[in-house]
Order: C-alpha cells, then sequence, then structure tokens
C-alpha cells in the first residue's frame, strides 16, 4: 500500500539510494549500538542501518507508518510525538549512552533539537538531517548574520559538523528547500552552568538582536543586580559562546 506524505506532518521521504548510503556510512553504525531513529518513514534509512546493528529503535508519530514497522522483526517501534519521548529512559533500558539518527520534520526540527539538549549526558552522538540554513544557524560563528540563539545554546554541549548536502531531488516529495545532514557530539566535559538560566541569558541577548546588548541584556542584569564586568557595546551576535557562558556562570 502506497503511503501518502502528511503535509501536518512535515514528511518527505528521502529515496536517493545514493544519498542513503552516504549518510549510512557518515553515521558508521556498529552491530549491538544503541541507537534511536525519529521519524523513519518508509524505512529507506532504517533498514540499512538495521542490518549493520542487528536492532534499532525507531520513533514514529504516525500511526498508520508505525503499524508497518512493528512488522519488522529487528525493531523496536516507539508510537509517539518525539517530544514526549523520555531518552534518558531509553538510554537506562539500553544500558548505554544512545546514538541518534532522523530526518527531523522541518516544521519541529528546532524544538527537537532542544528537547534532546537536555539530555545531552546519554547521548554519545546525533546525526540528523536538516533544512541546509538551520545547520548554516547551528554551525555559525559570531560575528555572522547566521549566528544566533540556537547556535549558542547548542555550541554549549556539542561540536558540530555540516558533513553531508542533500538537493531537494533526493526527496519524495521534493522540498522546497535544499538539506544537509549535520554530526553532533556532545563535549565529554561541558562547562558546568544552570541551563535554564543561560538560555535565560542568550533568549534575552539575541531578542533585540539589531539593537546594543545594553538596551535588552543591560537591563535584565541591572534587575539581577549584576555586579560583575560585561561589555554592553556590542550587538548580541558579536558576543563568542565562552563569554556567554562565563556572564551565566557570574549572573
Amino acid at each position: 500500500m502506497k503511503h501518502i506524505p502528511r503535509k501536518r506532518f512535515g514528511q518527505h521521504f528521502l529515496t536517493d539510494r545514493g544519498i542513503i548510503e552516504d549518510i549510512v556510512q557518515a553515521i558508521a553504525p556498529q552491530p549491538g549500538q544503541a541507537m534511536v531513529e525519529i521519524g523513519p518513514g518508509l524505512a529507506a534509512l532504517t533498514q540499512p542501518l538495521v542490518e549493520r546493528l542487528g536492532r534499532l529503535t525507531v520513533i514514529e508519530l504516525d500511526r498508520d507508518l508505525a503499524l508497518q514497522l512493528r512488522a519488522h522483526p529487528q525493531l523496536a517501534v516507539v508510537q509517539s510525538d518525539v517530544l514526549k519521548v523520555d531518552f534518558r529512559q531509553l538510554a537506562a533500558d539500553a544500558g548505554a549512552r544512545l546514538r541518534v539518527v532522523g530526518n527531523l520534520p522541518y516544521n519541529i526540527s528546532t524544538p527537537i533539537l532542544f528537547h534532546l539538549l537536555e539530555v545531552a549526558d546519554v547521548v554519545e552522538d546525533q546525526h540528523f538531517m536538516l533544512q541546509k540554513e538551520v545547520i548554516d544557524r547551528m554551525v555559525a560563528g559570531p560575528a555572522t548574520s547566521d549566528y544566533g540563539r540556537l547556535s549558542v545554546m547548542l555550541q554549549w554541549r556539542y561540536a558540530m559538523e555540516n558533513v553531508l548536502f542533500v538537493p531537494p531531488q533526493s526527496f519524495d516529495p521534493p522540498p522546497r528547500v535544499d538539506s544537509a545532514v549535520v554530526r553532533m557530539v556532545p563535549h565529554a566535559s561541558p562547562e558546568a552552568l544552570d541551563a535554564r538560566l543561560f538560555s535565560e541569558v542568550v533568549r534575552v541577548a539575541f531578542s533585540q538582536r539589531r539593537k546594543l546588548l545594553r538596551h535588552s541584556l543591560g537591563k535584565w542584569l541591572e534587575q539581577r543586580n549584576f555586579s560583575g564586568t560585561f561589555n554592553l557595546q556590542r550587538r548580541a551576535e558579536e558576543v563568542p559562546v565562552a563569554e556567554y557562558i562565563a556572564l551565566a556562570q557570574q549572573a
């Protein structure tokens, strides 16, 4: 039975065999590893992965697709919204840190990245296909137009690299954007800080990115009676990740 892609789930199915092979090589799955695939869809990536792993956990929201996937003897299927999945529990059940992969739905890719950020300590690495422009923002350096809240929040916790370009014609239906695959490896010993406070610092800083920080972050620090030193005569995009981390540790 042919599955009709559902717009509300942001479904674009990968069909290019050459690209699929390139992605599998980039992931380099090894037998017995604890891997979780988000949004397996029609199993284009799932099948070559499970052939190398022996066993694979997949998270699929679409009920019809989940039903088809359950017929596969080597798959453990979690039919759920990925934002409600407890990855910490999956790691505990596997008795190992997780390798997480997936072709993330374009409409909720950022919420998924932030959901996983909270469990980075139980993750070995992540390989995701995303809109290329999202990956450009993830890996951007300071003083560039792509550098923003996403760059700072993720670079605190991960080393990231864009490993593969994926053109629209690799999908059915083809999306209207270019895609790419990003590799995310959690830092072994990230800077210790209050993640909520750090998130607040970064959110406030980039809330008025065209203005100098004294208009946004300056007022926020004043309200907290901040007594440290921080140069507010800059725009948010000019401040390196390390300085945001240092500020959150002092605030």
